[in-house]
């Protein structure tokens, strides 16, 4: 249940990230909201690990470098979102994005990539990422 409600709640906030940013790419361009935007995002993250203090600092060593970059996944998600925003409006950037992330998620699930558990693909899973993308496309009409 936590799950669930932690994506609800990512879901609204990734659709007002969006609009708010499209905001501020009106004034400014954007790349300089995409680095006003990570650092805001990072002066935030950090005043909550400084109260928080979770995690173990030291244990960074441990981690594979490749995953030490997903933060620059941020910079390109910030900068494509306002293109698309701009271009298409909130709801259809928004619909694409969606499916591209879904399909995205279900190729790494499918193919056990970055160290995900492997999983085999269902029937119904193909119907779901078909049917989604088919509403994409009716949406867009």
């Amino acid at each position: 249940m936590k799950g669930i409600l932690f994506a609800i709640i990512a879901g609204f906030c990734i659709t007002l990230q969006g609009i708010f940013n499209s905001s501020m790419n009106q004034v400014l361009s954007g790349w300089h909201t995409t680095v006003i935007v990570h650092l805001l995002g990072f002066t935030i993250a950090l005043v909550i690990y400084l109260i928080t203090r979770d995690g173990d600092m030291r244990q960074i060593t441990s981690i594979r470098p490749l995953y030490l970059t997903g933060g620059t996944f941020g910079v390109i998600v910030i900068f494509s979102e306002l293109v698309a925003f701009n271009e298409l409006g909130p709801a259809s950037a928004i619909a694409i994005l969606l499916t591209a992330q879904l399909l995205g998620a279900f190729i790494v699930e499918i193919k056990g990539w970055f160290e995900e558990k492997k999983r085999p693909i269902k029937g119904y899973q193909l119907v779901g990422v078909t049917l989604m993308i088919a509403g994409v496309v009716l949406f867009k009409m």
